[in-house]
């Protein structure tokens, strides 16, 4: 709408209006999930919710490799983009409502990543991550219009291959993603062959469709990475994310060893009879990523261990998330794990002291500083 003539300047800046107008969009989506998934994310993990989420992206895995096309209904699609040809180009109020109505016509190739982007969001607990992933993501789609803008045209690419590929490359994620999100209900051995087969196929697949030599080595480590976990789970190994640790057995490392508790009740009994011990209270389920985290980078840290060497470790597993469980959440005010409650030698929570979400071992040890 600026003619052949417009400025790199002026490019620059109607590229930043579009994208600051999608970007909007995409950010209210991103709320309105995390709002949605607000104190449900416990609720949610359960074998009939992840297994319906988890297909729900396989279905739209399928779109992304051309089994069939997901998109808005062709009428829908033609209203949307009259109302936005409509719109005034040349103008910053027009470019910007031009994006954020361009966010809304999802052809096949957005659909998916956009829908498993909101899927992921809405099982968090907070409001201010929902937003500012939906508005990364954004901004990260944003950068190469603004490059478009900048350069009044000159290093827009030719349509060609490499989109197709991309396509595939989302519908690989969106199948990991359906993998991860059902893998607390799934026993270890069918996760790691589920990893088996998805990095496997899709490294044959690289090496068997592509002469391109970044292509090709990309398929030689993802065959590299399946060789391993079914090398794993063929000698026993039960851990997606160390299948050959156990191969290591006389370097393996331990964690800690926690008291398990349920209720309140158990809770106050322990804190009464810690015999003038620090006390340590770590929040987990089976669902809870950044828990396992904790157990399998942080916790086997030998300076984490010494530091709580004289320290009464407990845990309370909220899994269930029954009762017993929304009352020891509600007794520190929490929405769920992961969170670590420290009490000093009286049994009285140390003041500012929790450690909510991972922490690696430095600065773990750091917050555990304030059991001194």
């Amino acid at each position: 709408g600026e003619g052949s003539a417009v400025k790199r300047s002026r490019g620059f800046v109607l590229s930043l209006a579009y994208s600051l107008g999608m970007a909007t969009v995409y950010t209210a989506l991103g709320v309105a999930a995390g709002l949605a998934g607000e104190g449900l994310a416990a609720a949610l993990q359960n074998a009939w919710v992840l297994g319906t989420v988890g297909l729900l992206m396989v279905v739209m895995a399928m779109s992304m490799f051309g089994v069939y096309t997901l998109q808005l209904p062709a009428a829908l699609q033609t209203r949307l983009a009259d109302a936005s040809g409509r719109r005034s180009s040349g103008k910053l109020a027009g470019v910007f409502a031009m994006g954020a109505i361009s966010a809304l016509i999802v052809g096949p190739c957005v659909a998916a990543p956009l829908a498993g982007a909101l899927v992921y969001i809405s099982q968090t607990r907070d409001v201010l991550i929902g937003g500012a992933a939906l508005f990364a993501m954004a901004v990260g789609m944003s950068i190469p219009l603004l490059l478009v803008g900048v350069s009044a045209g000159s290093l827009l690419p030719r349509a060609g291959a490499w989109m197709e590929a991309v396509k595939k490359f989302f519908g690989v994620l969106m199948l990991a993603m359906a993998l991860w999100l059902v893998s607390p209900v799934l026993p270890p051995v069918a996760q790691m062959l589920g990893w088996t087969a998805l990095l496997l196929g899709y490294g044959v697949y690289l090496l068997r469709s592509s002469r391109h030599f970044g292509a090709m080595a990309v398929g030689v480590a993802f065959a590299i990475l399946g060789s391993i976990q079914l090398v794993g789970v063929a000698s026993g190994a039960r851990d997606p994310l160390a299948p050959l640790a156990h191969l290591g057995a006389g370097s393996a490392q331990h964690g800690l060893t926690f008291t398990r508790i349920k209720t309140v009740g158990q809770l106050d009994a322990a804190l009464a009879n810690a015999g003038g011990k620090t006390v340590m209270l770590d929040f987990y389920a089976d669902w809870c990523v950044s828990c396992k985290e904790m157990e399998k980078l942080t916790f086997i840290d030998e300076r984490v261990q010494a530091k709580l060497a004289n320290t009464l470790l407990l845990q309370v597993d909220v899994t269930a998330n029954d009762a017993a469980d929304k009352a020891m959440l509600k007794r520190f005010t929490l929405f769920g794990p992961p969170a670590i409650i420290l009490f000093d030698s009286n049994g009285k929570e140390i003041a500012d002291s929790r450690v909510i979400g991972y922490q690696d071992p430095q600065k773990f040890l750091n917050s555990l500083g304030k059991l001194n």
